[in-house]
């Protein structure tokens, strides 16, 4: 399978990101690959930001794979640190090779060194197959969700 290699996101992954998010059926409503101008945007807007790293994850010069990785300071259980795993995806000939569980090892060790002491996700209800990995990883559904669209 070759060397898998676990980076910051580029300019030039932005359009590879992008077509992961959209392939599927939740994504394909949310995403728009045909205008990357706003995800543009919005790298500039992480790569400001000491708390985010918009990751890639490479193999064989060829983007199959990305997540978001975002640390929340905060007061509550005892002044921890948080962080939050968001928009994990992996290229669809690639699934089922192991690579989902690297990048979230990767992921939750990175946030072990950045000394959160919790690390949390969210997944949409109708992803059930996800819900199972996440599980197998030692992940519990712990809570419920909300969201508003604003």
């Amino acid at each position: 399978m070759g060397d898998l290699e676990i980076r910051p996101a580029t300019a030039d992954d932005v359009a590879a990101i992008v077509a992961m998010l959209a392939d599927d059926p939740l994504g394909a409503q949310r995403e728009s690959p045909d205008d990357l101008s706003p995800y543009m945007s919005a790298l500039e807007r992480l790569n400001r930001d000491p708390n985010q790293y918009l990751m890639v994850a490479e193999r064989e010069g060829r983007v199959v794979g990305t997540l978001q990785l975002t640390l929340i300071p905060g007061l509550s259980r005892k002044g921890a640190t948080r962080s939050i795993i968001e928009a994990v995806r992996i290229h669809a000939d690639e699934r089922g090779s192991g690579l989902g569980t690297q990048f979230i090892e990767w992921a939750v060790e990175e946030s072990r060194r950045q000394g959160c002491q919790l690390v949390q996700l969210t997944s949409d209800a109708s992803r059930t197959d996800a819900h199972r990995f996440y599980e197998r990883l030692g992940f519990e559904a712990s809570h419920v969700g909300f969201k508003l669209a604003l």
